[in-house]
C-alpha cells in the first residue's frame, strides 16, 4: 500500500519502474485497509527481479496450446487450472508412496540403463556409453530387476516409482517417457493384487475428491465414474464374446481366429497368433466400453511371456489389466517363477524378434539364473501414474499432467 502521506517521495518514484510480472521487495508497517485487507504500508521498495518480457494479456490469458507446453513456466503463471493439476499429480504420487510404505513395502531404485531389453514388449530408445564402449537400452520397464530383489529376499514387497521410456507413438494418452509405479509381493497371486489395486485407487480417489464418484469430460461428453468396490472382474475372451458373440476359446488355430476376426471387420496381420487376434478383438470392440473400473482377466499366453500359466486353462495366463474410462490404468500378473518355462517363453520371444517383431523381448540369461535360485510365489503389478492423474483431474491430454511433455524440437 503506497500513499504520498506515508511513503517517502523517492520510494514513490520507483513505482514508475515496476511492471506486471516484476518481483519486488516491500518493507513497512503491517496494517489493514479500510476494507479490511491485510497490507504493508510501504516505506521502502526494492526491485528483486525484473521481468524483461511482457506477460500475456490477462483477460485472454495464455490460450496457445503448444506455447503452454513449450513454455510451461508461462502457463503456470497465467493458468490456475494448470497449477492445480500439477499439484494434484504430486499429491497422488505422495499418497501412493505412503500407502505402500504403510503396508510394509520397501521402495527401491533399479537401473535405467539396461544391457538387455526386457520387462515389457515395447520398442526401446538406444544410447551409447563411451567409457564402456557399449550400447544400452533406456528401460522400458523395471520388472526383471525388481523380481531379482524378491529372489534375494530384500523384502517381501518392493516397489519403485519409476520413469520408463518407450520409443513409440505420441498421442493424448502416450508420452515417450512416462511415470509408473511397479511392485512385487511375495506369496500373493493376481486375485490378491486385484484387491490391492482397488484399495489403493479408492484410497487416492477418496482423499482427492472426498467421494468415490468422479466426473470426467466436458459438455455432452461428461460422464460419472463410480470407483465403489467391488469392481467388475471378467475374462478377456468372455468380454470379446459379450461384444461380438464369438467364443475364441472354441478355435484351435490362429487361422480360425483370424478368419473370425475378419468376419466382423477387425483387421489382423496374417502373422498374428491366436492370442494376438484375441487382443486385437478386445482393443477394437471392448476397451472403449469399459467406463467404470473393470479388471479384464485371464489374458492369452501368447501376449504375456512373464505371467504364470493359468491354473485351469493352459492357453491363458493369470494376468489382468484394469480399465477405466476406456483406458488401461493397471497391469498385473501372478508371476512366472519356473525357470524352465521362462526360458521357453523367452526363446519364443527371440524367435518373434528374429522374425521382425521389434517389440519382442530378449533372452535375459541372468534373470533365468536368478529364477533358478528360487523366486517365491509372487504377484506383480504396475499403474501408469500419468494416466491415473489424467483420470482424477479431468484432463483429456497426457501433456496436461506432465510438467514438461516430450515435444518435437523447433
Amino acid at each position: 500500500f503506497c500513499h504520498k502521506d506515508r511513503s517517502p517521495a523517492e520510494e514513490l518514484e520507483k513505482l514508475k519502474l515496476f511492471d506486471i510480472g516484476d518481483i519486488i521487495g516491500v518493507k513497512g508497517k503491517i496494517r489493514r485497509t479500510p476494507r479490511g485487507e491485510l497490507s504493508i504500508s510501504a516505506l521502502e521498495l526494492t526491485m528483486v527481479t525484473k521481468s524483461l518480457l511482457p506477460l500475456p494479456e490477462k483477460y485472454h490469458g495464455l490460450s496457445d496450446i503448444e506455447q503452454r507446453y513449450r513454455q510451461r513456466y508461462l502457463d503456470l503463471i497465467m493458468n490456475e487450472d494448470s497449477r492445480d493439476t500439477l499439484r494434484a499429480r504430486s499429491k497422488i504420487i505422495s499418497m501412493i508412496r505412503r500407502f505402500m510404505e504403510d503396508m510394509g513395502a520397501l521402495e527401491v531404485e533399479t537401473p535405467m540403463l539396461h544391457g538387455i531389453l526386457g520387462g515389457a514388449s515395447a520398442k526401446p530408445f538406444v544410447t551409447h556409453h563411451n567409457a564402456l564402449d557399449s550400447d544400452f537400452y533406456l528401460r522400458v520397464a523395471p520388472e526383471l530387476h525388481l523380481k531379482r530383489l524378491i529372489v534375494g529376499g530384500l523384502a517381501d514387497a518392493v516397489f519403485e516409482i519409476n520413469r520408463c521410456f518407450r520409443n513409440e507413438g505420441i498421442s493424448i494418452k502416450h508420452n515417450p517417457e512416462f511415470t509408473s509405479i511397479e511392485a512385487y509381493h511375495a506369496y500373493k497371486d493376481y486375485f490378491d493384487i486385484m484387491d490391492l489395486i482397488e484399495e489403493l485407487v479408492c484410497h487416492v480417489v477418496q482423499a482427492l475428491h472426498g467421494s468415490l464418484k468422479v466426473t470426467f469430460g466436458e459438455g455432452d461428453k461428461t460422464h460419472e465414474i463410480d470407483f465403489t468396490r467391488p469392481w467388475r472382474r471378467v475374462s478377456m475372451v468372455d468380454l470379446v464374446k459379450e461384444q461380438t458373440g464369438i467364443d475364441f476359446l472354441s478355435f484351435d488355430t490362429a487361422a480360425q481366429a483370424q478368419e473370425a476376426a475378419k468376419g466382423v471387420g477387425v483387421h489382423v496381420d496374417v502373422k498374428s497368433n491366436w492370442g494376438q487376434v484375441v487382443e486385437a478383438m478386445f482393443d477394437e470392440r471392448c476397451e472403449h466400453t469399459l467406463i467404470n473400473p473393470t479388471h479384464v482377466t485371464d489374458h492369452p499366453m501368447d501376449i504375456s511371456p512373464l505371467a504364470k500359466t493359468h491354473r485351469e486353462n493352459p492357453r491363458l495366463v493369470e494376468r489382468f489389466e484394469t480399465f477405466c474410462n476406456g483406458w488401461e490404468i493397471a497391469n498385473a500378473f501372478t508371476e512366472l517363477n519356473d525357470p524352465k518355462v521362462q526360458r521357453e517363453r523367452f526363446e519364443g520371444q527371440v524367435a518373434a524378434r528374429e522374425a521382425g517383431d521389434d517389440e519382442a523381448q530378449m533372452l535375459d540369461e541372468d534373470f533365468v539364473t536368478a529364477l533358478e535360485y528360487g523366486l517365491p510365489p509372487c504377484g506383480g503389478w504396475g499403474i501408469g501414474l500419468d494416466r491415473l492423474t489424467m483420470l482424477l483431474t479431468n484432463s483429456s491430454n497426457i501433456r496436461d499432467v506432465i510438467c514438461f511433455p516430450t515435444l518435437k524440437p523447433k
